[in-house]
């Protein structure tokens, strides 16, 4: 039989590879199939016109799922577009952007794009939110939550509290909160400087159509239209994300499904002797304290299983592994369980 080279990290496999991807944190499932319907109605001679540049159908959709007014909603090229317009906004060269860290890595690159100065607070062992992140005195401070790569979540009160106490902007990254037990989203109504993102990549199984939803006081957000793009949301976009608030039972089916994988991947884990955080998201954290996980990365990789280790000072003996599906998690499993007994 002939072989097959192993797929790199980055690259598209090719034709016929089949690879399980555990390293991205997507949906292993697919979205509701009016999702897919709503798309196939879209993709028609009207692709010749502009979207709506408000999203209003999609924003009033967000409304009624959400209960949050319309003019407290925006919409976005994905969250990351509506934190890049955030931070677009509101920074001026030096200006002072904090986070706990390790977080979302992209926060970095953003707050560098605008001259920013990152105030990069470190959590303590535990994760929990630590009390020098509101001493920074940002103009804008990130609170991922759950945060990546570790899965933890803050409680609402905790994010109340800070919110209070900072003299600047709180974003409250909410990219996988549809897999925790509480989420901050009551906070946009009570505080004016708080902002909630949210987004359809991770829960609705549209990673691929880039939507974003931001939630936050109407003046906040009309900083943000100043300076977005005109149509920053495709029709396409925007006419599958309206079709996906509409079903949420296809997206709660498919998030019960991944916590009930997530509970024995973690307990796998465990019994292959790693340390596994508490995890409200669709992955989970796996640790060996002081063991180098670039090599088990590796050879995981050589055998078409892709799961994150990262480079970052105190991650090393770390893994990060998406929830894939039981087959998925049968193999990874697997395969670690072999490389243990070598």
């Amino acid at each position: 039989m002939r072989s097959v080279a192993p797929y790199v990290p980055g690259e598209q496999p090719g034709p016929g590879r089949r690879v399980i991807k555990l390293n991205s944190n997507e949906n292993p499932y697919p979205p509701s199939p009016r999702v897919l319907e709503a798309i196939a109605r879209e993709a028609t001679a009207s692709v010749r016109l502009y979207p709506d540049p408000e999203a209003r159908a999609l924003r009033a959709r967000a409304a009624d799922v959400y209960g949050v007014p319309a003019d407290h909603i925006m919409a976005g090229n994905g969250s990351d577009e509506l934190i890049a317009l955030l931070l677009r906004a509101t920074i001026d060269p030096g200006a002072r952007v904090a986070y706990p860290v390790p977080t979302y890595s992209y926060y970095d690159t953003l707050v560098a794009a605008q001259g920013g100065e990152a105030v990069r607070v470190p959590f303590p062992e535990d994760f929990s939110l630590p009390p020098a992140l509101a001493a920074a005195r940002a103009r804008v401070t990130f609170l991922c939550n759950p945060n990546s790569p570790s899965g933890t979540l803050v409680p609402t009160r905790a994010v109340e509290a800070l919110a209070r106490a900072l003299p600047g902007i709180l974003v409250v990254d909410e990219a996988y909160v549809d897999f925790a037990r509480e989420h901050s989203l009551g906070l946009v109504g009570r505080l004016a400087n708080v902002l909630v993102l949210r987004t359809l990549s991770k829960s609705f199984s549209m990673a691929g159509l880039r939507v974003g939803l931001a939630f936050g006081h109407p003046e906040l957000l009309a900083g943000l239209r100043v300076v977005k793009d005109h149509y920053n949301l495709n029709r396409l976009s925007q006419a599958a994300a309206e079709a996906a608030l509409g079903d949420l039972p296809a997206m709660e089916a498919n998030v019960t499904r991944i916590k009930a994988t997530r509970a024995r991947l973690t307990a796998e884990l465990e019994r292959l002797g790693y340390r596994v955080l508490p995890s409200e998201a669709n992955f989970v954290l796996a640790r060996r304290p002081g063991a180098d996980q670039g090599p088990v990365a590796r050879a995981l990789a050589e055998r078409d299983i892709l799961v994150r280790h990262f480079v970052a000072p105190g991650l090393a003996d770390a893994l990060r592994i998406t929830v894939g599906t039981d087959v998925e998690t049968d193999a990874l499993l697997a395969a670690l369980g072999e490389r243990a007994q070598a």
